[in-house]
C-alpha cells in the first residue's frame, strides 16, 4: 500500500473537496487502523506498521525513557503534534517539555521527533516530515531504519537540519543533545 492512500475517495471519508484540509477535518477521520496525518493541508494515510517497526519503536522508547530528564516527556504514536491548522503529524516517538502538552495533543513542535522507517513511509519521513518539522522549529529529528539497521540524527541549524550522528549495525551512537543518550541500532531490534 502506498503512503498516500487513494483507496477511499473524499466523498466516502466525508472530506471537503477543492480546499486544503484542516485539523478539524482530520478529527472526523474514522478509527480504522490507519494513521491519518496532514502536511500543509494534504492528507497522508498510512497502514498499520509491521511488527519489526513496532519492535524498534519499543527499543527506542526504552532508551529514551531511561535517558530523558524529568522535565521532559516521551510519548509514542499516535500523539498529534499540531504545527498549524493544516499540519498535524504523529511522529513514532516524540519528546517535549511536560508542560507543553494539552489533554489532547502537543500544540507546538517537539524538542525531538523520531521516525522509524517502513516501506510505505520512507519518503514521507525522510523528505516531507523532516522538512515540515524543520520549518516548525523542531530542534532534533532522528530516523531509524530497522532494515539496515541504522540511526541517523539531525539537529536544526538555522532553518535546515545538519547531521549530528550516524550509526549502523553494532556501532554505538552517543548523543549529547537534546540529552545524553546512547543507541546501538542492532540492539533496538527484538530479534
Amino acid at each position: 500500500m502506498s503512503a498516500v492512500s487513494t483507496a477511499k475517495s473524499p466523498d466516502v471519508l466525508g472530506l471537503p473537496r477543492g480546499r486544503p484540509l484542516t485539523a478539524a477535518d482530520l478529527e472526523r477521520m474514522p478509527d480504522d487502523g490507519h494513521r491519518y496525518e496532514l502536511i500543509d493541508g494534504t492528507l497522508i494515510v498510512t497502514p498499520a506498521p509491521r511488527i519489526r517497526h513496532q519492535d524498534v519503536v519499543g527499543g527506542v522508547h526504552l532508551a529514551l525513557r531511561a535517558a530523558v530528564p524529568s522535565h521532559l516527556k516521551v510519548l509514542l504514536a499516535p500523539t498529534d503534534v499540531v504545527l498549524a491548522d493544516d499540519t498535524v503529524l504523529q511522529p513514532d516517538l516524540l519528546v517535549a517539555p511536560r508542560d507543553a502538552f494539552t489533554e489532547r495533543n502537543l500544540p507546538t513542535a517537539p524538542l525531538l521527533a523520531v521516525e522509524i522507517l517502513s516501506p510505505s513511509t520512507r519518503s514521507i519521513d525522510l523528505i516531507l516530515k523532516r522538512d515540515r518539522l524543520a520549518r516548525a522549529g523542531c530542534r532534533h529529528y532522528w530516523v531509524v531504519d530497522p532494515d539496515v539497521p541504522e540511526v541517523q540524527a539531525w539537529t536544526l541549524d538555522g532553518d535546515a537540519y545538519r547531521e549530528t550522528g550516524h550509526a549502523t549495525g553494532d556501532d554505538t551512537l552517543a548523543l549529547e543533545e537534546p540529552f545524553a543518550v546512547t543507541l546501538t541500532p542492532s540492539a533496538l531490534l527484538d530479534d
